[in-house]
Formats: C-alpha cells, sequence, structure tokens
C-alpha cells in the first residue's frame, strides 16, 4: 500500500516578536519536539515562518496547536504542560481512529476568571462541565483522576464568590479511604480528617493564594469539612462542592443533596471506579446517577481517559486499568 502523501502547511505567526517566537519553540525547540512526536510530523521553522509537513489531519491539528500557544505568550512563559494541555485540546492523542470534535462548544474558550489568573476548559468535556456549573444549580462531573473535576469545580466556586453570586465555599468530602480508619490517625477530630480534605486546600491555595484562603476560613467565608458535619443544616447562598463522591453511601449522597437552600448552587464530583466503601455498602454516587438521572435542572458531565490533563502517562495507566477491569469476570459491586 502507498505512503499517504505528504500535506504541507506553511504558517506565519504575527506580530514577529523574538522573544515570543522563543517562548513558544522552547529551549532548543523542545516545544517544537514535543508536538512532531505527539502528531508525528516533521516542524521547520525560522523565525516566524512554520513549515508543517505530515499528514493532513495532523498537520492541521499542529497548526491549531501553535496559533493557541503563541496566544498563550502574551501572558506569560509557555510550559511542556501548556503544550501537553494544547495537543489535548486540539485531539492529538485521538489519532487511530477517533476524531477530534468540531462542535461549535468545542471551538469556543470556556473560562472562569479569578484574581490569581484564568482558568479555561481544555477540551469538549471541559467547556460542557464549566458551561453546566454556570447553568445549573446541581452539576455532577464523573470520570476518572486526571481530567479536572475538583479543580474547575473550586475554580468556579471562586469566580461566583468574588463576583458576589453567593456568600460563601462549602467544599466537602467523605473522610473515606482505601485501608485507613480516622480512629487510627492522631490528634483530634480536625486533625484527624485534614489529610482527607487537603486536595481540596491545595486547590484554594492557587485559586486564591494562602494568605488569602486563611484569612476567608477564619471569617467562615469558606469552609471545609468532612461529609458528616453537613448533616442537619441548611446551605442558602453558598456553592458547595462534594468531592470524592463515589465514597458516599446512598444515605450520605440524600443527606447532601438536601441541604442545598435558597441562593446555592452545589457541584458533586467522584470516580467510579476507585470506590473505596466496605463491599456491603453501596455507592451514592452510582445509585444518584441512577436516581437522578433525566431529572430537569440537574447536569451530568462524563469525563473519559482521554480527558485526563496530568502528566501524559496517567492517561495510559487509566487506559490499561480499564482494559484489565474490562477483561475480568463481572462482579457485585
Amino acid at each position: 500500500m502507498a505512503a499517504p502523501a505528504q500535506h504541507v502547511i506553511d504558517l506565519v505567526l504575527e506580530p514577529d516578536e523574538g522573544n515570543r517566537i522563543a517562548n513558544l519553540s522552547g529551549p532548543f525547540d523542545a516545544h517544537l519536539r514535543q508536538i512532531e512526536l505527539r502528531l508525528g510530523i516533521e516542524v521547520r521553522n525560522r523565525g516566524n515562518h512554520f513549515r508543517l509537513v505530515g499528514r493532513r489531519d495532523e498537520t492541521e491539528r499542529a497548526e491549531a496547536v501553535l496559533h493557541n500557544l503563541f496566544r498563550q505568550t502574551e501572558d506569560g512563559l509557555v510550559t511542556t504542560e501548556q503544550v501537553h494541555l494544547a495537543l489535548l485540546e486540539e485531539g492529538a492523542d485521538h489519532r487511530g481512529g477517533v476524531d477530534r470534535d468540531d462542535s461549535p462548544l468545542a471551538q469556543d474558550e470556556v473560562a472562569v476568571r479569578t484574581k490569581r489568573g484564568v482558568v479555561r476548559g481544555r477540551g469538549l468535556h471541559q467547556k460542557q462541565y464549566l458551561q453546566a456549573i454556570a447553568s445549573h444549580d446541581l452539576s455532577f462531573g464523573i470520570g476518572p483522576a486526571g481530567t479536572g473535576k475538583t479543580y474547575l469545580a473550586v475554580a468556579s466556586a471562586v469566580h461566583a464568590l468574588e463576583r458576589d453570586r453567593v456568600r460563601r465555599i462549602i467544599l466537602t468530602r467523605p473522610a473515606v479511604e482505601a485501608g485507613e480508619k480516622l480512629g487510627f490517625l492522631p490528634g483530634d477530630m480536625t486533625q484527624k480528617v485534614d489529610p482527607y480534605l487537603r486536595p481540596l486546600y491545595d486547590a484554594l491555595y492557587e485559586m486564591l493564594g494562602f494568605d488569602r484562603v486563611a484569612k476567608l476560613i477564619e471569617r467562615s467565608v469558606i469552609e471545609v469539612a468532612p461529609l458528616a458535619f453537613m448533616r442537619g443544616r441548611t446551605l442558602n447562598e453558598s456553592f458547595i462542592i462534594l468531592d470524592e463522591a463515589q465514597n458516599t453511601t446512598v444515605e450520605q449522597m440524600k443527606m447532601f443533596l438536601t441541604r442545598i437552600g435558597f441562593g446555592s448552587c452545589a457541584v458533586v464530583t467522584g470516580d467510579v471506579t476507585q470506590i473505596d466503601l466496605p463491599r456491603a455498602d453501596k455507592s451514592g454516587l452510582k445509585h444518584a446517577m441512577r436516581v437522578l438521572d433525566g431529572v430537569p435542572k440537574i447536569s451530568f458531565t462524563h469525563f473519559r481517559k482521554e480527558d485526563v490533563v496530568r502528566h501524559p502517562l496517567v492517561q495510559a495507566i487509566v487506559a490499561a486499568y480499564e482494559t484489565f477491569d474490562a477483561a475480568q469476570p463481572a462482579s457485585e459491586g
């Protein structure tokens, strides 16, 4: 079979600013080499003139990636991670039969702004997720680790707080982890549950800075607490995030969902492939997905392994586990 004809795209990036072109190319053209390896094409450049050689679909994706990254050079230094995310956004990991999504939403920028910067949706599902959070009082983000479910929810919460759409942010998750029991950890109750809530603190620190988070927590504008602390409360004018919801029981999930008060919105995130509950307990997230399916004004966004935005190896790990699990005999869960 004859090899497919090579397609050539000549691209000129304007304005012709040497520091921005060097930023785009990376040290020793490392970013260009990264694009070549991921897309299987050749990238040549002289100044702001680029020539892309390879299959038509991959050179067109490379053109879109270069335009995307060049826009980002206006705001600061382009990193290896940003190159990876730009490739992911343009469907660079969907080669071999899965086409990129060319719907209008996939081409539009969906972002939330905080005082520390802009958080953008990467890829169709992240954009759908951000739009769903903005337009629904209750949103679910379901999918594997590394797809940005919690990070984007926290960014949306900070965005809402800074624009006075809510009066406080409440972040919660069940204090359940594989192989761990709270009673075996040292300290009082606050110290016992703190390690389980650390990912939520990390996202807040990145959005707002350590000092401001500490002040907002002191004033109870931000509350980070285990799910058990939500019982009996009605949460008005709040942005509420339930993280790691796959580890809630059916009763806990119902309790959480009935806490939502006037002027509030809630986001529930979880990964149904990583349930750490005892075998006898049913996951509240899996149960809610069945019970609430089709209920108006509730949104479900399902992420896939292709949406992973961490190190590229994470996507391969998720895929490997999916393949292994699919080959095992069906079991109760």
